[in-house]
């Protein structure tokens, strides 16, 4: 096939997830890259592995400081009449080329790119979540919190009418003319079958085994780790408020891995640490190598992102032999299994608390459990079959045939 591969997507699981793919779909397949300015480039750089990589201006205009905050949701409204007039003419290139199929990945605008509407070429589209702004997720901080004056104002705002009725409507007629949507997990399926009523099959994530592997290191005694960007949906919060309720004796140091940041969430987090008494060591800009490095460190990974629709942390510490305790929501009920290859339990900082010190305090049970995960990781959870079932789906698109 000639695949044309398109992505706005920053750093992150989904970029590695990409990278993945198109490594082994070009043994076999001739791919082309087409892509925004915005997305990043760098991290888990396609370009060694495609013929024509493609790269489209654009920048978004520039939002405003208060007292004009309110104008931004015009800023965005206009960004995205903008990018209609950058896609409609991508895809006049991308037709053009004589693809078989186009495999689109997230736009960090819009999510599902809108790239879909203007295409004739046969598409594919791997929902890595579900469109954010469909999903609730109640997560409060000092730095978000508005006054009941402003969350009138919101609600009569007509700018932010505004500018999210124009991405539903987008988001709408990309769906629509999208061929085929494919899921990254049961829970991520779930949700977008109930918003938009359209089925999307599942197609899992793998581990790159290269890459992530029990080294020969000892783990470091007191030491849990947990990964993911610094924001306020990869739930630290509560790992700190977790960690904060065992004696200080037994208290385990708490090592992120975080590349992206949100400095307020930094700071928030950091301060919250430092006033439970809870030892805080966050880690930044590391390669893949050095994030081996510290889950193979780890006694245990602990994960408690809010809703989180897949995460490949879980699936990366159990590749590396680490077990993980987690919390049992999103998909991460359908990476951990409870008391075999991990431990989960509802958000409650109490009842995490005590699974953290029951594991810790039982070194057998957590070997039990890193070795089982280590099995389970390398029998399921393969780039290379994952690969098999999205090149099955890729080609059953590009022939127009039903799976």
């Amino acid at each position: 096939m000639r695949i044309a591969v398109f992505h706005n997507v920053p750093s992150g699981g989904a970029k590695r997830a990409l990278l993945e793919w198109v490594r082994r779909l070009s043994l076999e397949h001739a791919i082309d890259v087409y892509s925004l300015s915005t997305a990043d480039h760098d991290y888990c750089d396609l370009r060694p592995y495609v013929a024509e990589y493609h790269i489209v201006d654009f920048t978004p205009l520039p939002l405003f400081r208060s007292p004009f905050g309110r104008l931004n949701q015009f800023q965005r409204w206009h960004d995205l009449a903008r990018l209609q007039t950058v896609y409609q003419k991508l895809a006049s290139q991308i037709d053009a080329g004589g693809y078989d199929v186009v495999f689109s990945n997230v736009c960090m605008f819009t999510f599902i790119p809108i790239l879909q509407i203007y295409l004739h070429t046969p598409t594919l589209y791997y929902l890595h979540e579900h469109f954010a702004n469909r999903v609730h997720r109640v997560m409060e901080r000092p730095y978000l919190k508005q006054t009941p004056a402003r969350q009138a104002l919101d609600r009569i705002d007509p700018l932010i009418a505004l500018y999210f009725g124009r991405l539903a409507d987008l988001q709408r007629a990309a769906v629509k003319k999208t061929n085929r949507l494919i899921a990254n997990s049961q829970f991520t399926q779930h949700q977008f079958e109930t918003d938009l009523g359209v089925q999307a099959p599942v197609v899992l994530y793998g581990v790159n085994s290269t890459d992530f592997h029990p080294l020969p290191v000892e783990k470091q005694p007191g030491h849990v780790l947990s990964v993911g960007e610094l924001s306020s949906r990869k739930g630290f919060d509560f790992l700190v408020e977790s960690l904060a309720l065992i004696p200080a004796g037994r208290r385990p140091v708490l090592r992120l891995a975080c590349n992206n940041q949100i400095p307020e969430e930094r700071v928030f987090i950091e301060t919250m640490a430092a006033q439970r008494g809870v030892v805080l060591e966050i880690l930044t800009n590391l390669n893949s190598q050095q994030l081996a490095l510290e889950y193979n460190l780890a006694q245990l990974c602990v994960y408690s992102p809010v809703q989180e629709p897949f995460g490949l942390v879980p699936l990366e510490a159990m590749a590396c032999g680490t077990p993980v305790l987690g919390v049992s929501e999103g998909g991460v009920r359908e990476s951990v299994l409870d008391g075999v290859t991990g431990r989960l339990t509802s958000r409650d900082p109490g009842l995490f608390a005590a699974a953290l010190v029951e594991l810790l305090d039982h070194p057998q049970e957590l070997r039990r459990l890193g070795e089982n995960g280590l099995t389970f990781v390398r029998e399921i959870w393969t780039w290379e079959g994952s690969t098999g079932e999205l090149e099955r789906h890729l080609l059953a698109v590009a022939g127009n045939q039903a799976i």
